[in-house]
């Protein structure tokens, strides 16, 4: 029997509500799998730790994680906090100090949910995006110049590596031959980006002379936008940068069928760190404490975790586990047109399993 060490940061809002019902997820899938089981340390962290402290997570905070094997996150952000103290000094600072630099989105129509799109079908909305997640357009890097004066201006450097662009390229590529040879698809904006985004489209093209068996597209972000929409079936595996990769795969998550639906991990493929695995929906202040929030997301991600965890089996057995729970349609949380509980959801899908 493996043994996995889960570090848990419940955070802000819903993400406690929707944690709760992915822990009993995984230990069921635990039980049945039979080969591995988990042991959790829960982690204080977020937003309400921030307004006792005044930072995220303590000083040694990284230290702390870093023993783990993998980190389950709720969510973070709740109004008082700027969201960018929420992302900069949680989010970001795990995704940096851990060589997160792989962050994979799957844009996926479950069956069950219909898309809002007319033409939106399993076969059409079935896409995984691989978003470099470590440097980029949120290195972090710029100035804030003659603050508060007539000629304040501000700089934000993007910073593209030679390694950073080619490993997660490549891995895109590696993740296409592992599928069975899915085409890659990369998304820039070269025609405005004249360094960052053109040095990207020759490091492209560089990594796919090794893959000829892979069929490659190279788009336009904006373009690509429009194309998610009109034609989502022309996407199979998509590598971009940081920041259009976070815009298109919450469009994506829209195709799919919303929000509630859409998981993330954040990996380190060397196993030299913790990965970490999260529902993309945020904190929902809005809805938090009314037990209504949709967990699916949640439990998706540990779908992707046992995957992580090469389990692949129990991994997409989750996933076809959420299917049937939405085909059901009797237990289903009210963003889904239902009327259930975030613990009935849980509960059932637990049953299901």
């Amino acid at each position: 029997m493996e043994t996995k060490r889960i570090a848990v940061i419940a955070g802000d809002g819903i993400g406690p509500e929707v944690v709760t019902e992915g822990i009993k997820v995984m230990n069921r899938a635990a039980q049945i799998d039979g080969t591995i089981q988990f042991e959790y340390t829960y982690f204080p962290w977020g937003c309400e730790y921030y307004t006792k402290h005044g930072k995220m997570l303590p000083d040694e905070g990284l230290e702390q994680l870093q023993v783990f094997d993998a980190i389950y996150l709720g969510a973070v952000g709740f109004p008082g906090v700027p969201d960018y103290i929420s992302l900069r000094e949680l989010l970001l600072v795990i995704r940096k100090k851990f060589d997160q630099y792989v962050n994979i989105r799957p844009v996926k129509l479950l069956k069950g949910i219909e898309s809002p799109l007319r033409h939106g079908t399993e076969q059409t909305i079935d896409m995984l995006v691989i978003r470099e997640n470590s440097e980029g357009e949120y290195a972090g890097v710029g100035e804030w110049l003659e603050k508060g004066t007539p000629q304040e201006k501000v700089l934000q450097t993007g910073v593209f590596t030679r390694k950073g662009v080619e490993r997660i390229i490549r891995y895109a590529f590696e993740e296409a031959r592992r599928q069975g040879g899915k085409s890659v698809t990369s998304i820039s904006k070269a025609n405005a980006l004249n360094y960052s985004m053109v040095f990207w489209d020759e490091v492209f093209e560089e990594v796919s002379q090794e893959y000829p068996d892979i069929s490659t597209h190279s788009y336009l972000v904006d373009a690509a936008a429009m194309f998610m929409v009109m034609d989502p079936g022309r996407f199979e595996i998509v590598v971009t940068s940081n920041l259009f990769g976070d815009i298109l795969t919450d469009l994506g998550a829209a195709i799919a069928g919303g929000m509630g639906i859409a998981a993330g991990a954040n990996v380190n493929p060397e196993r030299l760190y913790p990965s970490m695995f999260e529902p993309i929906h945020g904190s929902a202040p809005d809805i938090a404490g009314q037990g209504i929030a949709n967990p699916l997301a949640a439990i998706w991600s540990v779908s992707q975790m046992f995957d992580f965890f090469e389990r692949p089996e129990m991994g997409a057995h989750i996933l076809t586990t959420i299917e049937k729970l939405l085909a059901e349609k009797t237990t289903l949380t009210p963003d889904f047109g239902g009327h259930a509980t975030t613990e009935a959801v849980g509960m059932r899908l637990v049953e299901l399993l």
